[in-house]
């Protein structure tokens, strides 16, 4: 089977790619030639994944999924959520997001965060959503130089170490992304 994946991200593709069973083709965007890139105007991390994953079934009518992701640090009630990607305004980097979340956090006592995934599939024409949850804490400085996004800061309960200082493959074991695609990934396996 063949599934069409509605990122540009590499970063998720590479993370993704690996936990999705061998009988399934993952398609990019980029792959299938489809390179504008996909509005998410929607209030929540569910919603964004389904207009993704709705705006490539519409235009192609085949299976896909698409994933959305959100940082919510409990200090600033839930921030930057579903606004992480463009924290700092659009077209500011990773960098610019993490150094503004700092700088709201600067003496904060509470650090406590979390990472939310949400994927939403259309297979055979219905919808399907998956989540994956993880908590942890906000570091005060950058810590490792893997992953994206908020990895550098973002510390995992029960672990010393940020997810920019795990190999991929510790980070899939727990991460919400991880945990998320696991779920879709048995849903696969027991529909295919």
């Amino acid at each position: 089977m063949e599934l069409v994946f509605a990122t540009h991200n590499n970063h998720k593709v590479a993370e993704i790619k690996p936990l999705i069973p061998s009988s399934i083709q993952v398609k990019t965007l980029t792959e299938i030639g489809i390179t504008e890139e996909i509005p998410e105007t929607a209030d929540t991390i569910e919603g964004n994944a389904l207009l993704k994953v709705r705006f490539i079934y519409e235009r192609l009518k085949c299976n896909c999924f698409a994933d959305d992701t959100g940082l919510e640090v409990a200090a600033i009630n839930g921030e930057p959520g579903v606004y992480s990607a463009r924290y700092a305004g659009e077209g500011k980097s990773a960098a610019d997001n993490i150094e503004k979340l700092l700088g709201k956090l600067k003496n904060a006592p509470n650090r406590t965060a979390k990472f939310r995934t949400v994927i939403a599939a259309i297979l055979d024409g219905k919808e399907y959503t998956f989540e994956g949850t993880v908590h942890g804490l906000i570091s005060e400085m950058r810590l490792g130089e893997k992953g994206f996004g908020y990895d550098p800061i973002f510390v995992p309960d029960g672990y010393m170490v940020s997810f920019a200082q795990m190999t991929m493959e510790e980070k899939n074991r727990i991460s919400h992304r991880g945990l998320a695609v696991k779920k879709f990934a048995e849903f696969l396996t027991a529909k295919y």
